[in-house]
């Protein structure tokens, strides 16, 4: 009877995660929260949050990407439908471009693309600008605003509270702990900031130029000339858009609607038979599932997020549950190559370190790695891919900061200030050197100074041995220098710039494949985690729907604490906690654009 039951929970929900696609339909992108290329957290709180209906805090790209270039060839799917008001969050440009590509396929079989919202803001509309029509609401605009790079210092504040901030870096580029030590911003971040903003910023307008078949410079120009533009225009910003090409012309969310529905006809509620992505998508893998263990795959693994030591939940490279998949890898016969999709900022160098002789391994077990850097490969994302067969890159990625530090904070003045003492003894000159109530010995900023410009040296010597060069060359480009990928690829830190697609191929042809699967490889769950996850969801659906309890204290982070986890100071205060962990070293790069 338990069986049964059990039995009965599984199908529910298998039979209820089966969309239904129309037989005339419009195919909608509509991606909620950040664009991400790995979802992070926990699998069974997303699918929890799913099931009680909750909007999606990110979207994975591979599946918006998946069903867009399956619903190409789909005779089902008669129209692209892009639809950006619910995107929040900054997505980099090069994730960005790997949804442009898919959305440039679609447009190769001659269906149309529409996009529409309530108003563009940069990312938006930098996706929105490939659509054949774009729409904006009669209230909305289109705000292009270009790059910037600002941080918080806090080197005042920390003189005035008595807090001492410990440092140890090797490279004069490496600005990662310039907020401490400074109150603005150093002349060789603000060189390398301005350098990579650039490319950017040119980047994003050449895009858009020819998306919209606009002379070069004319998106530039929209930018510096809108305030003016719209005063003139009485705050008319959608007919300023207009007037620029930017757009093809202002309607409500009805209207286009009723645009829309002339392609796929009009269903049941006056609108138009549609399917989203993510429904689709989910439909493409069930489908694509099926008998994949039996064949020759390219695997891709991806390694997004901060690096930290252990095992770490998705959206967080871990050392050892990354190590662990790309060991599943090596030791799987049907997997001959291996894709490393890296979107990293850095962090832990022991954890780099432990991902590295990992992806060495693979390349000894004679499969070959090709690493595709997406918005981020840089410190320790730029570690953990140098040992590859290859490297390929976008021209805005940020890669390089070739660097090491160590901080390690010290509150004796504070607590000197506040009138508490801290006295005692020790059996030697270490002992206790990293107590952040004692004031650091000489001693110990010898060992800590030795330990990061060994960590530096270490560093260089894996890039050389990885990219073929001399210590002294990879010294020359590295002290902390971040790159965009267009400039890292002239100095031989990338070896061809492209999309993910092209990396892919690459691997293939590296081993020699002209038939294979692709593979997302991801820690899979045990039969017994799987029963037990589509328990609790069906579970979850059956509680929502009849109202019978408050599934509230299920969601992990309440609105207030994710706001407070938003804030710079929230983010800066949990950024140092991880970043001074005893005898840790970190090869990492504070290099977001906004």
């Amino acid at each position: 009877m338990v069986l049964l039951l059990i039995a009965g929970f599984v199908l529910a929900a298998l039979r209820n995660s089966v969309p239904r696609i129309p037989e005339q339909a419009a195919l909608v992108v509509a991606p909620t929260g950040t664009l991400v290329e790995q979802l992070s957290g926990d699998p069974l709180a997303r699918a929890v949050a799913q099931a009680r209906g909750q909007a999606h805090a990110e979207t994975l790209l591979w599946d918006l990407t998946d069903a867009i270039r399956a619903g190409a060839k789909d005779a089902r799917i008669r129209v692209l439908v892009l639809n950006f008001d619910q995107m929040t969050g900054v997505a980099g440009q090069p994730t960005m471009a790997e949804l442009a590509r898919a959305i440039r396929d679609f447009k190769t079989s001659g269906k149309k693309v529409i996009a529409y919202g309530q108003s563009f803001q940069r990312d938006a509309y930098y996706l929105a600008a490939l659509a054949d029509e774009v729409y904006v609401d009669p209230l909305g605009y289109v705000l292009v605003d270009g790059y910037s790079r600002y941080r918080w210092y806090y080197k005042t504040i920390l003189d005035k509270l008595n807090i001492d901030i410990n440092i140890f870096r090797v490279g004069k580029y490496k600005s990662a702990v310039e907020d401490y030590t400074r109150s603005d911003m150093s002349p060789e971040d603000r060189e390398e900031s301005q350098a990579y903003l650039n490319v950017l910023w040119s980047g994003y307008q050449k895009a858009v130029d020819a998306a919209r078949r606009l002379p070069a410079g004319s998106v530039a120009n929209y930018a510096n000339t809108l305030p003016q533009a719209d005063v003139a225009a009485h705050g008319a910003a959608g007919a300023i858009a207009v007037k620029a090409g930017l757009i093809t012309g202002i309607k409500s969310a009805p209207d286009v609607e009723h645009r829309i529905a002339e392609i796929t006809g009009e269903d049941e509620e006056n609108g138009f038979h549609q399917v989203s992505a993510e429904d689709y998508a989910r439909v493409l893998h069930a489908d694509n599932a099926l008998g994949r263990r039996d064949q020759t795959r390219v695997a891709v693994i991806v390694a997004e997020g901060e690096i930290d030591d252990g095992s770490q939940p998705p959206g967080t490279i871990g050392g050892d549950s990354l190590s662990r998949l790309l060991r599943q890898a090596r030791l799987d016969e049907k997997i001959k190559a291996v894709v490393l999709r890296v979107d990293s900022p850095g962090g832990s160098v022991t954890a780099s370190e432990e991902i590295y002789r990992a992806v060495q391994a693979l390349r000894k077990a004679g499969k070959p790695v090709v690493v595709s850097m997406a918005n981020y490969a840089a410190s320790g994302g730029y570690y953990i891919s140098a040992p590859a067969d290859e490297i390929w890159a976008d021209p805005a990625t940020i890669t390089g900061s070739i660097g090491i530090f160590a901080e390690v904070p010290n509150l004796n003045r504070t607590l000197a200030k506040v009138g508490v003492g801290v006295d005692g003894l020790a059996t030697t000159p270490l002992d206790g050197m990293l107590r952040l109530d004692v004031p650091m010995s000489d001693a110990a900023r010898m060992v800590l100074q030795a330990d990061v410009e060994y960590g530096y040296s270490q560093f260089v010597q894996r890039v050389a041995n990885g990219r073929h060069k001399t210590p002294a060359e990879v010294d020359d480009i590295g002290q902390g220098r971040v790159w965009a990928g267009v400039d890292a690829r002239s100095r031989g830190l990338v070896d061809h710039l492209g999309s993910f697609d092209e990396a892919v191929r690459a691997a293939a042809k590296r081993a020699h494949l002209s038939d294979y699967k692709l593979q997302f490889l991801e820690p899979e769950l045990s039969w017994a985690q799987s029963l037990a996850m589509a328990v609790k969801v069906r579970a979850v659906r059956v509680l929502a729907s009849t109202g019978l309890a408050d599934l509230s204290d299920l969601n992990p982070l309440d609105p207030l604490t994710k706001l407070a986890a938003a804030t710079p100071l929230a983010r800066e205060t949990a950024r140092l906690s991880r970043l001074n962990q005893a005898h840790r070293l970190y090869a990492y790069c504070f290099c977001a654009a906004q």
